[in-house]
């Protein structure tokens, strides 16, 4: 129970910790735990995505409910996203890419990225029907911060643990408990994604898979690793390409 709270207190910034005090050596397994994270960040996003398009027109539905999960996440993963984009794209060498995505400033690179990303986030999940798109940004939050989870297992730290910005080293996934976790994500994923879109829709899975494996390798060349700003900007890549994937098959459907 402690380590699912754990999760929940290191990736919102709802108050869970007043539920219990939790020891720093929870924390250290938060990534097996983070598709729970995402049944509450996804289901406030798409909860108040779904209500808001009642009274007001897709898109402002659309903005409000992606601010919601923004709010309840801190901007933790958009913090990431931004790093990520300004160490990657400014950093010649490793330890170049380390010391711009560490800096707190946001460069051009960072102000670019996060501009086209919510301006896709948003543009898909505006062009699909309200009862299809808030349903679909629960199911991409859940099963891509399952996928993304294990990022852990593929790399190692990039920096001494001391260097880290939290000042902890994510343990790797916890053979069966990880797995179960993972299972019980994706299997409410499916169901409800099933539920609302054909079952030929079922294939967009396959994109956040390919867009992980792509990063892999590209931080595994670049940096030799992962940083927290990484695991960040793997989530919001990898759900990006599983919308952007769905609107595409749901299109092609009509």
């Amino acid at each position: 129970m402690k380590n699912i709270l754990a999760a929940l207190m290191f990736f919102t910034r709802l108050p869970f910790w007043r539920i219990a005090t939790v020891e720093k050596e929870y924390f250290r397994n938060v990534a097996s735990f983070w598709p729970y994270a995402g049944i509450v960040t996804g289901g406030i996003g798409a909860l108040v995505m779904l209500g808001a398009s009642f009274v007001l027109p897709a898109t402002v539905a659309v903005i409000l409910g992606v601010a919601a999960r923004v709010l309840a996440t801190g901007a933790l993963h958009e913090d990431g996203l931004a790093d990520f984009f300004d160490g990657f794209g400014g950093g010649t060498d490793k330890v170049a890419v380390l010391r711009i995505m560490k800096d707190s400033h946001i460069g051009s690179y960072g102000v670019l990225g996060l501009i086209f990303y919510f301006a896709l986030l948003v543009a898909v999940l505006s062009s699909l029907p309200m009862a299809v798109a808030a349903p679909l940004f629960f199911c991409g939050d859940i099963l891509c911060k399952s996928i993304s989870s294990g990022i852990v297992n593929l790399l190692p730290y990039a920096r001494p643990e001391e260097e880290s910005k939290n000042k902890l080293i994510y343990n790797r996934s916890q053979g069966m408990v990880s797995l179960l976790n993972a299972l019980l994500a994706l299997a409410i994923a499916w169901v409800l994604y099933t539920y609302v879109l054909p079952w030929d829709a079922a294939y967009a899975i396959a994109a956040p898979m390919v867009v992980f494996i792509v990063l892999i390798h590209y931080m595994r060349y670049r940096i030799h690793g992962y940083t927290g700003d990484c695991c960040g900007a793997m989530f919001l890549l990898t759900e990006l390409s599983f919308l952007l994937c769905s609107a595409a098959i749901i299109n092609n459907l009509q």
